[in-house]
């Protein structure tokens, strides 16, 4: 049964999308690790983690596109979904600094050394296991969205109303996780980590194994995305999008509906947040910046809503030209840029990147279609011989 769920979200282009994206997982960091640098081929070393944070945008820029472009939920806050997972995955990594760190501490954290705490917070129990620090990167965000999404839909908030509550909502948590009394790092985050499995955070290799992973994860959720859209409750997911009261009217608990796939969008910004957090080396209270959550969905505009591989692309393209521009001296003019993109997408490409050349092209298909089938259709009278 499983099988054939996954089966379902697999044709000819998901399995383009997937020999891509697998293809990279492989041969970036091979590039990196085996290919001297005298190689034409050879990637270098600062590449790897900032196309691996790229796919973790790629991810998570994912989760919103299936929310937004085939439910109809525009989320404000899902960078608190992926800052939450990135704490969860940060929270481990400083477990596994121990005595390494700057007062020498075996279990508290330096941040917590400094601000004299005696005792370890209870949040804090358990994250020195990886498996627990996974598990906790898909449960507390889905936890959170759970809930917040049980009172919001049952309640029938729609529209821009939730979009507000949402934006609200990431808001809190920026202000709570700047406290020092939270627990949490206060404005400085947790950083300086040491190494994740054993192995030292900093390695090229581990840079390669997390480059893969983030390709590796995006591709599963890509899988598991199209297979949900080609199912039934795919097909009524859209529905809602479309007419929810229509729907909700011929039998429907469409509250259900949006509450599963709002649950899932948040583990999975969870998941693109934990792998971003090592690639990266800090997770800090500015990545639940409500600014950060709008940008996310200007990723999925610009890539295409409606779309699966359209959010993955935006993310892509926008992340690039704001790399691009905020490395040289174009910087203080990157939201100008950013905003002039979004004006220019929405007003002469409404349907995105991704949904614009896929109307071209299912256009020049129809025109080329009957063209061909003319002579079968209305054959030419033959002359006389």
């Amino acid at each position: 049964m499983i099988a054939n769920f996954f089966l379902r979200g697999i044709d000819r282009s998901a399995i383009l999308v997937i020999a891509i994206l697998l293809a990279v997982a492989v041969l970036v960091p091979a590039a990196n690790l085996y290919l001297p640098v005298t190689s034409p081929f050879h990637v270098p070393s600062y590449v790897v983690p900032l196309v691996g944070k790229y796919l973790t945008y790629g991810l998570l820029a994912l989760s919103v596109g299936l929310i937004w472009g085939y439910c109809g939920i525009l989320s404000l806050g899902h960078g608190a979904f992926f800052a939450l997972g990135g704490y969860a995955m940060g929270m481990y990594l400083m477990r596994q600094i121990g005595t390494r760190g700057v007062y020498g501490h075996p279990i508290l954290p330096d941040f917590m050394v400094f601000l004299n705490w005696q005792e370890l917070p209870v949040a804090w129990w358990g994250f020195q296991y990886f498996p627990y620090a996974m598990l906790m990167v898909v449960l507390v965000p889905g936890l959170l969205a759970f809930v917040f999404g049980w009172f919001a839909f049952r309640s029938r908030v729609t529209g821009v109303y939730l979009s507000i509550i949402t934006q609200a909502m990431t808001f809190a948590l920026l202000l709570g996780f700047f406290r020092n009394n939270f627990g949490f790092g206060g404005n400085n985050g947790l950083t300086d980590f040491k190494e994740i499995l054993g192995f030292n955070v900093q390695a090229p290799m581990t840079r390669g194994f997390l480059f893969a992973a983030s390709a590796i994860a995006l591709a599963f959720f890509y899988v598991i995305c199209r297979s949900i859209i080609n199912s039934r409750f795919g097909k009524v997911i859209i529905a809602v999008r479309d007419a929810e009261s229509r729907t909700r009217f011929i039998g429907y608990r469409v509250e259900n509906y949006k509450l599963a796939v709002w649950t899932l969008s948040a583990c999975m910004a969870g998941v693109a947040g934990a792998l971003y957090v090592p690639q990266v080396g800090i997770i800090n209270p500015g990545e639940f910046d409500p600014a950060n959550s709008i940008e996310i969905v200007v990723w999925v505009a610009v890539g295409g809503r409606g779309t699966l591989v359209g959010p993955i692309i935006g993310a892509l393209v926008v992340n690039y030209m704001k790399t691009y521009f905020t490395t040289g001296a174009l910087a203080p003019y990157w939201l100008f840029v950013l905003g002039s993109l979004f004006i220019g997408v929405t007003l002469f490409l409404p349907k995105g990147i991704v949904g614009t050349l896929g109307g071209l092209i299912g256009r020049e298909r129809r025109v080329k279609t009957p063209a061909a089938e003319a002579p079968a259709t209305n054959p030419q009278p033959q002359a006389a011989e």
